[in-house]
């Protein structure tokens, strides 16, 4: 693929672009740099609301017409809400470009809150909530940010409360993208085989009338970290489980390393250390995973698992193991060598995704203000050595500031 393209309107949104030859499908979306973490804590879960209430009408468009916009066409509209990002995105044939922006810049900007649309996506997302609590591997992973930050908004769900969504009005949606949206931290990301002059003129049509709009808003970061381990009661045949602590923000140069050495323990391979010691040899877990989430200002290193309640014990202690052999000694050369080509080998086919580099695109320009290059990225991964992979192993996997969450 060709390198990416920047055009900043004069209203301060951004126009991310990157041409794809051998396709006739283009990615486009909006992405907002507001998420769950800049609610007000009487607003927990407007953001997702507002998410959804995008397609339920605007000044010029019902629901029935959002929907049927690029349904119509064999297109598809989306959209989802993280901790810091909103982004509404399509997918179409080039040939309906235009009316993907056009939708998308109409939803994005536009949008009216029906009262009575309001009154039924109530009811939707109150019933998300319901299959959310019935889904003790999802719940526990939401339930665990609040054991790692509680009081900030980073550890609040997602979806808020039932009392905050019940109480929801249309008012409280505009004072939000008033208080939030800032249209120098927004960003129209195009992939596809549309050209750059063609994507500019399409962006002006639909954007340039969006009103400048500046927010001063200023993220508060988490406070002290301490540990803390919960057992919380639960009718389930099978113990979830959730170990992890804070780790490195976006801008630490620690955060890629430390990725490196997560992945190795329980990243989407099946030969992680993770998946080969507790899952092929002992049997006792269908799934484990190590990740990192990386925020502006901080970070969170998890390890999730489910296994029968009588073998926790022993997975505890088989995890240890696996911390303590990366603590104990550094890797040897033909090991980090895997994990440095395993890394980049599953960081290129996560390139190869068209739709996932544009939201990709999108995310890097606002967090950071560039896309590194993965030719970059390798690099960076060659110059990981096995003594700072333990450095940051005896750091990060001290189990004395590991925190634990127990559903049994």
């Amino acid at each position: 693929m060709s390198e990416y393209r920047i055009y900043t309107l004069p209203n301060g949104i951004r126009i991310a672009h990157k041409q794809v030859s051998g396709t006739q499908v283009v990615h486009c979306g909006i992405m907002f740099d507001i998420g769950s973490r800049d609610e007000l804590p009487h607003q927990a879960g407007l953001a997702h609301f507002w998410e959804h209430m995008a397609f339920k009408g605007t000044k010029k468009r019902k629901s029935y017409h959002i929907i049927n916009s690029l349904e119509s066409v064999g297109g598809e509209l989306n959209a989802y809400t993280t901790k810091e990002k909103i982004c509404f995105y399509a997918s179409v044939l080039d040939d309906h470009f235009v009316r993907a922006v056009d939708l998308l810049t109409d939803i994005a900007f536009n949008s009216t809150f029906p009262e009575k649309q309001l009154e039924l996506e109530r009811g939707v997302i109150l019933e998300e909530m319901a299959m959310y609590l019935d889904s003790p591997e999802d719940a526990i992973q939401d339930e665990f940010d609040n054991v790692v930050f509680p009081g900030h908004a980073l550890g609040v769900n997602i979806l808020g409360t039932e009392e905050s969504v019940k109480g929801f009005t249309r008012e409280d949606f505009n004072r939000f993208i008033y208080e939030n949206l800032d249209t120098e931290r927004t960003v129209l990301s195009v992939v596809g085989n549309i050209d750059f002059k063609r994507a500019i003129r399409v962006a002006e049509k639909f954007l340039k009338d969006v009103p400048a709009r500046k927010s001063p808003r200023v993220r508060i970061q988490p406070g002290q970290y301490v540990k803390k381990e919960a057992v919380v009661k639960k009718d389930n045949n099978q113990a979830q489980v959730a170990i992890g602590r804070p780790s490195f923000a976006l801008g630490s140069p620690d955060r890629l390393p430390f990725f490196a050495l997560v992945n190795l323990l329980g990243g989407p391979g099946m030969n992680s250390r993770f998946n080969l010691s507790l899952r092929e040899k002992y049997g006792l877990v269908y799934q484990i995973e190590a990740g990192l989430v990386s925020y502006s200002d901080t970070g969170l290193f998890t390890i999730f698992f489910g296994t029968d309640a009588r073998n926790l014990e022993k997975a505890f202690k088989l995890i240890s193991r696996e911390l303590e052999l990366l603590k104990a000694k550094p890797l040897g050369h033909v090991q980090l060598k895997t994990l440095k080509d395993q890394l980049k080998g599953q960081l290129a086919m996560a390139e190869e995704s068209k739709q996932g580099y544009m939201l990709m695109m999108a995310k890097s320009i606002l967090d950071l203000g560039y896309v590194e290059p993965l030719a970059d990225i390798f690099a960076e991964i060659d110059t990981i050595q096995a003594p700072r992979l333990q450095e940051l192993a005896q750091e990060m996997f001290d189990e004395r500031e590991l925190s634990r969450l127990v559903y049994r």
